[in-house]
Parts: structure tokens; sequence; C-alpha cells
């Protein structure tokens, strides 16, 4: 016995033997990683503390941007996403950079022109970028066209990606079937794809369907194929293991603390469940351990209030029967509970698979899950009995145009007439190229953002996101403040939040001191604290030498902060005027004003467009609810609103 375990012990030792055909990995730890448990509010500043041990291990490459960071960065951790890029390279020398990039998409949330897309390549390039993971949520390779020149041109990864789903409990049907998948694999290949990536983002995959997707695939081409697949349903680990005795030669995975749940595998079982294979990885598991500890005990309490809590188990198998990757399942359910609507969370999933099926069986990824779910939602809540689509979005309406290109079956012929009723480019759908129904913009954005933009990174920012872009310059360049509960929170803070979870599970009073209640400070931060299926919204007031500042990479590059004028408040739900002189808009759902389209005194018939509202991430039109004169616009673009909130007065 005493042999056996000096033998493992001595295995354990990274100058083993290397393995005839090692399995490569690429970690997620630092993109989706966060992204898919807390939301993508990881800051710079708590990757630091491991990125050079990272750079050590030996990944293929680390994922560090992309997807919605660059969103998530300037919109609600005031960073600039292109300083990030730029930080790490300090930090992670070795290891290649990939980035998720959603093709005619970039990290926005609708397809951007030519000119834009070229640019935004270009700049990702300079900035750092490496490998550029490129996917399009309808499988329409047309949308690759413009990025992949742009990637190729900078001598850059060119990765390309299916996006996985399926319409039967397991791979096949007529519709997403082997042929289905083998057929995308070539024509990547034909487009110049170093690589291929079969992109899993619900945990769809199972074991025996990744082996032989993956045989086909490795039989159809000879680029390397590469497996990313969520653990939502508990299967990934076992998907990945069966894909490799296929042959698959990169797997995603990350590091634990940040795994499991509605992210990926973790990396150690693997490599120890490789240990002494021809696929071994030669993966130092103390190494891993180390880095490991740091993030548990350093990083993640920082985030814990972010983490979904209401739940027990580690995994969802309900995402096989109503397919919504976790993101947009966290998206749901957010909404629902700010619409005060949770108890329809049932209503959804079962409208759900037919508002996907109306809308062409689209797979359900940035952005067709946060058009679909929102949509979903709408129908849901806002229907009147007997009818359906009653508030299209303008995303859906896009997507019935053609502008996120051809959906793999027909959309609905009723749906799509229904929301191209009206609508500004025609009412006949395109066949073109999504981009090429699009104007330049680039030049439009520079005008529009004018002497703010000090460079084009700041524009690129702007085009893609107007309304928060603007926002987070003013900030970057000291126009503004950040309101305080957008700062960041600290490890003493984190804390002594969980002390009051502890406290809440063993039944123990915080009692007010008998000298009373002390004044809220404007430090004051607000969290929801989840505790067994339940949530409650508690204050925490940092007291002492507490001075909240905004986060700035710790080696960055950045040139420190110019003092803002004035504080800009954060802006609440718009209240009601105090005498209502006509017949109120209101807010039909939390969410963003975007725009409004009319001014005060314009004259409007019912059913004109009002206002445009942003509600996860997707934009709502409006519309009159009557004829008459626009008394009022309590709102203004930019400020957040609450449901039922009054954003206009006709009269």
């Amino acid at each position: 016995m005493s042999d056996q375990v000096q033998m493992t012990t001595m295995n354990y030792a990274p100058d083993r033997p290397k393995a005839e055909n090692p399995v490569k990995i690429e970690d997620l730890s630092l993109r989706d990683g966060h992204q898919s448990l807390f939301a993508t509010r990881g800051r710079t500043e708590d990757m630091i503390p491991v990125a050079e041990q990272m750079d050590e291990i030996g990944f293929w490459a680390m994922e560090t941007w992309g997807g919605a960071t660059f969103d998530t960065m300037h919109r609600y951790l005031q960073e600039d996403p292109w300083q990030r890029l730029r930080t790490l390279k300090k930090y992670i020398k070795k290891t290649p950079f990939s980035m998720l990039l959603r093709a005619q998409n970039l990290v926005g949330y609708r397809n951007y022109a030519d000119d834009l897309a070229t640019a935004f390549v270009e700049r990702s390039a300079e900035n750092g970028m490496d490998i550029f993971r490129t996917f399009d949520a309808l499988n329409d390779y047309r949308n690759f066209e413009t990025v992949v020149k742009a990637i190729k041109k900078a001598g850059k990864h060119f990765q390309g990606c299916m996006c996985y789903t399926i319409t039967e409990p397991r791979l096949g049907g007529d519709v997403y079937n082997l042929d289905y998948y083998v057929g995308k694999a070539k024509d990547l290949e034909s487009m110049g794809a170093d690589s291929i990536c079969v992109k899993d983002m619900a945990g769809l995959l199972a074991p025996y369907d990744a082996y032989n997707l993956i045989k086909a695939l490795k039989a159809a081409t000879r680029l390397p194929i590469h497996l990313h697949s969520h653990f939502t349903s508990g299967m990934a680990d076992m998907t990945m293991l069966k894909a490799i005795e296929a042959g698959v030669d990169i797997i995603d995975t990350c590091m634990s603390p940040y795994a499991l749940r509605t992210s990926h595998p973790a990396i150690e079982p693997i490599v120890m469940a490789l240990l002494g294979t021809n696929r071994d990885t030669g993966f130092d598991i103390r190494k891993l351990v180390a880095i490991d500890t740091i993030m548990e005990r350093e990083i993640l309490p920082k985030y814990r209030h972010l983490l979904d809590n209401s739940k027990t188990s580690v995994i969802d198998i309900n995402v096989l029967l109503h397919q919504t990757p976790g993101g947009m399942l966290s998206n749901l359910v957010n909404q629902l509970r700010a619409m005060d609507a949770l108890n329809r969370i049932d209503d959804v999933f079962k409208e759900l698979p037919r508002v996907r099926k109306d809308l062409g069986q689209v797979p359900l990824v940035t952005p067709t899950s946060q058009i679909v779910g929102v949509q979903t939602v709408n129908n849901v809540l806002l229907d009147p009995p007997g009818e359906r689509y009653s508030k299209i979005t303008d995303q859906v309406k896009d997507l019935c145009y053609g502008l996120y290109g051809k959906t793999a079956v027909p959309i609905n012929p009723e749906v799509q007439k229904k929301a191209l009723k009206g609508y500004a480019r025609g009412e006949t759908p395109t066949t073109k190229r999504p981009a090429d129904e699009l104007a330049p913009e680039l030049e439009k954005a520079k005008q529009e953002i004018g002497s703010l933009a000090k460079d084009l990174d700041d524009v690129i920012l702007y085009a893609q996101f107007p309304t928060t872009g603007r926002k987070f310059l003013e900030w970057k360049y000291g126009k503004t403040d950040v309101a305080p509960g957008d700062k960041k929170i600290t490890l003493e803070e984190a804390r002594k939040m969980q002390d009051l979870v502890n406290k809440a599970r063993q039944g123990k009073v915080i009692e007010i001191p008998e000298k009373g209640m002390p004044e809220k400070s404007p430090n004051v931060r607000t969290f929801n604290v989840f505790v067994d299926g339940e949530y409650f919204s508690v204050d925490v007031d940092p007291t002492g030498d507490y001075q909240p500042v905004a986060v700035a990479p710790r080696a960055a590059a950045a040139a420190p902060r110019p003092a803002a004028a004035a504080a800009a408040k954060p802006a609440a739900a718009a209240p009601a005027p105090a005498a209502l002189d006509g017949t109120p808009l209101t807010a039909p759902m939390p969410g963003l004003i975007i725009k409004y389209d009319v001014a005060v005194g314009a004259q409007v018939k019912k059913g004109d467009a009002i206002v445009v509202l942003e509600a996860m991430k997707m934009e709502n039109s409006l519309t009159a609810p009557c004829d008459g004169t626009v008394k009022s616009l309590p709102c203004k673009a930019g400020d957040s609103v609450a449901k039922d909130a009054v954003l206009a007065v006709i009269g």
C-alpha cells in the first residue's frame, strides 16, 4: 500500500512524462466565469492578484474580454473596457488572450455598420487581443464577413463558432442535426478559420452526442476543434470527457471558485482525471490550488452577494426543458422580480418555447436569448386576454425584418406581419446581408459625441452604447461623479454582509442600540441578501475613515480623473406631476430611458411613438395612449425608471 501511495504522489509532479496528445485548456475565469456566476461584475483590480500565477499554468489561452464585459464595465463598474486589456497584458505576458466577439454585433446587441465593425476589431487587436472567438446568434456566417477580414488583416487567430442548440431532447431532428453542424464546420473552414468552436451556451450537449459530434467534425475538417459547454444542466464535465475520448483538441474550463452552476466545468478535477493518460494536460495541480486559495479568500467574498443563493442545487435540470442559458435565466428572474411578478415565472417558461418557435427556432444566445426572453415576458405580463404580441420590442421587429440574419426555419408569418406593420424600413423582409442595410455610422458617432471623446476607443464605445456610453465618458473625464451605490465593495464590507447572513440563518436578532439609529451617510450601500429561498434588502453604511473611490486598475495606465464640478445623483423613478393635466404614459416595466421621439407641445395620435425604454438590454418603443398634445415629459435620456413611472402626459 505504501509503495502505491508513493507512486501516486510522485505522479502529481509537474515533470511527469509528457502525454502523447495533451488536451489544451482555455481558462474562462476572467470573463465567462464571472459573467455566468455574478453578472459580469468582476473588476480588473480583482484579477491582478492571480494574473501572473495564471500565466504560469500553461493554458492554451485565457479569455479576458468580450461578451458582456464591455457593456458591464462602462455601465456598472465605471471602468474603461479598453484599459482592462492593456492592464492585464502587463501581468499576463505568455498566455494568449481570447475574446468573445458577437460577429457583426461586436459586443453589443444589434448588427453594427461595416465601418464600425472594422474599427472595433482593429482597436481590439491593437489593445492586446490575440484570439477572436467569433459567433453569430443565428449561425448566419454572412455576419462574419467584415470582422473576419479585419481579424486576418491584423494577423490574429480567427476561431469560428457554431452555436449549439437542439429542438429535440437529444441531437437530431429535422433542424439541428449532425449534418447541420458538419456543414457549418465546412463553411467555417472555407472562410479561413484557424480553429472551430462548438459553443454550447446552455449546457444542452449530452456526453454521447458530444462524442459523435466531435468524431464527425474531426473527420470533416483538419482544423483544431474546441468545445465550450456550460455546467447548467450538470452534464458538462461528462460531456468534456467524452469529447476528449473522441479527440477534441481544446476544452474550456474555469478555476473551481468560478466554476459549476451556470458557469463551466472546473479545471482541477479534469486535470486529475486525465493524469497519466495520453491526454494528460501536464498542469501542476499545486499551482492551481494556490490560485484557488487566493480567489476563494480574497476575491470571491466581494461578489458573494451577487450569487443566486435562492437555490440549493448546483444544477438546473429544467434547462433541458426550457433551454434558457444561465445569464438569460437570471435576467428573466430579475426582471420579473422588479415587476413584482416572480410568481409568473412558470408562465414565462411555458411561453418561451412558443416564442422561440414563432421567431424561427433561433439558438438562445446573446442577443437572441434576450430578444426571445424579453418578448416572452411582454407576452406573459402585457398581453390582454385573447391577444399575443400586443407589445413587440424593436429588436423583434428587426429580427423579423432580417436585420440579424436568416433564421434556421421561417418565422411565423402572422407574427412577422404584425411586427413589421409600419416598420420604418418597410414591411417586406430583406434577404440581403444584414450589414448591407446599414449606413456607415462611425463618423456620425464622432460628430454626436464631439470633444467628449478623446480618442477612437472612446468613439467606438459611444457608437455601440450611446446612452450609457455618454454617461461613462462624462464620468471618465470629470463631468459627473459616480453614485455611491455604483462604487466597489471592499472585503471588509463583504465580510460584514456575510455576518448578517450567518446571523439570519442562526435566527439571531440584531438589536438596535438604546442610543438610537444613526443617520445614514451618503456612502450607504444597499444589497439584497438571499437566505433559504428568501431575500432581504440590507443597508450597509461604512464608518470610520472610509473614502469611496472609483476603481482604477492597480497598475493602471490612466491618469487621475479630474474632480467633477458637481455630483450627479442617480435618476430615480419619475414621479407623476402634481396635477396630471391629461393621460399619463407609464413605464410597463423598469428600465432605462434611451430617447424621446417627441417634444413637449407636439401633436400626437394614439399609437405614435413617444419614448424608447430599454429593459433587459432590449428596446421597447412606447406609444401614445390617446390623441392629443404632449403636455409633459418628466424624464430625460439616461434616466433609470421604475415600473409605473410616468414617462409622458398627453392632454
